[in-house]
């Protein structure tokens, strides 16, 4: 895997994935930024809010799950001194579809976070992850 981020102005940042697709990253006034993008940090918090989520998607229809939507709605707490990482990350899950069963979200959402997800397992050495979810019948 391979990304190259690159300078643009003030404290703006345009990061290139290997794939080829691109985010402009900047900061807010306070630090030189003009709040154009998301904070390098914000970026991965949702990168680990997009990794869990896909984790959870393939995992309910292996499972023979109608799911028709998942949203991650994520919560952090990062430590007060620098380095500034998370230590506290709450992921709640809403997961719409037809007679989902809880006990398989359950098992989604627990293998993700302890088997498939590496980008929360590797938050988890420096943060409490924790988890739960709501089921909306569609």
């Amino acid at each position: 895997m391979k990304a190259r981020i690159e300078w643009k102005e003030g404290m703006s940042f345009l990061g290139e994935s290997g794939s080829g697709h691109s985010v402009l990253m900047d900061g807010p006034p306070e630090a030189g930024g003009k709040n154009r993008g998301p904070r390098p940090m914000e970026m991965l918090l949702m990168g680990t809010g997009g990794c869990a989520a896909f984790d959870v998607v393939l995992i309910l229809k292996k499972s023979r799950q109608d799911i028709s939507d998942c949203v991650v709605e994520i919560e952090a707490e990062r430590a007060p001194e620098e380095p500034k990482v998370f230590t506290r990350i709450h992921f709640h899950f809403i997961v719409t579809g037809k007679q989902l069963k809880p006990e398989q979200v359950e098992r989604a959402i627990k293998l993700s976070a302890e088997k498939y997800c590496s980008a929360s397992i590797m938050l988890g050495k420096t943060a409490e992850l924790t988890h739960d979810f709501k089921i909306v019948e569609a």
